[in-house]
């Protein structure tokens, strides 16, 4: 199915491996010209030497609101303008309610809250102007159903999800679209730090059977910026094989 976005411009945050990744190769795919970044200068060039010649490398550090600003900025730059946000970062260490202090908050909300508010406050304007837009925000299933160990992410992730859902009703009207991506179990490196060497039980607690990959991911996330997603706005999708429970 062609989704309609080939020539489109997109700046993918934190794609140099995993989930951000998997979504910057699906959107090159459909011939959309993708801005990537990474912390690491010969990692995010190694994955954008992966996808091909649509893609541009750039060194950001998104945990930050200056380097999430930053990234927008150049990613504007490289390709002379932004029709497709993709907001990802890294994950916070692990912890409990007792083992999480207070300076872990601040670096989750950092991380996983404000470093996407800032890219989207530098992109989304432009969209609105264009009348045409699509923001894709990386977050988790744990904003619906929460991750043991996991206090700090689940938390700021929790309120990004609310930012996406108001921001969505304010810009719907200019054809511009937010959702989120809640993933599950995937072969990030992320999922194979937080298991360890029991990889396996976590694919055993897939109704699929099985973890998913990065391109299963990416297929979704291009999905949801194609012309054929137009009237699908403010939702927040599980993608997860099955794990996700509860009714609503």
């Amino acid at each position: 199915m062609d989704l309609g976005i080939a020539g489109r411009r997109a700046a993918v945050a934190a794609a140099s491996a995993g989930l951000g990744l998997g979504a910057a190769q699906a959107l090159a795919a459909e011939g959309v010209r993708v801005a990537l970044c990474g912390r690491d200068r010969s990692r995010i060039d190694a994955a954008a030497a992966g996808i091909g010649g649509a893609a541009v490398p750039l060194v950001a550090d998104v945990g930050t609101v200056e380097g999430a600003r930053d990234f927008v900025t150049a990613a504007r730059e490289a390709l002379g303008g932004i029709d497709i946000l993709v907001c990802n970062a890294g994950g916070p260490p692990p912890g409990t309610f007792a083992s999480t202090e207070m300076e872990a908050y601040e670096a989750a909300i950092s991380l996983n809250l404000l470093s996407t508010v800032a890219m989207c406050r530098e992109a989304v304007p432009e969209m609105q102007e264009r009348g045409w837009g699509r923001v894709v925000s990386i977050t988790s299933l744990g904003v619906r159903q929460p991750f043991p160990q996991l206090m700090a992410s689940v938390t700021a992730r929790v309120g990004l999800t609310g930012f996406l859902k108001v921001l969505a009703r304010e810009v719907a009207k200019d054809g511009v679209t937010v959702n989120s991506l809640q993933p599950g179990f995937h072969d990030t490196d992320r999922v194979r730090q937080l298991a360890g060497d029991n990889i396996e039980s976590f694919a055993q607690a897939v109704p699929a059977g099985f973890i998913g990959s990065a391109d299963d991911f990416g297929s979704v996330a291009a999905f949801l910026c194609s012309e054929q997603a137009r009237f699908l706005t403010g939702c927040g999708i599980h993608v997860d094989g099955g794990a996700y429970t509860a009714l609503l």
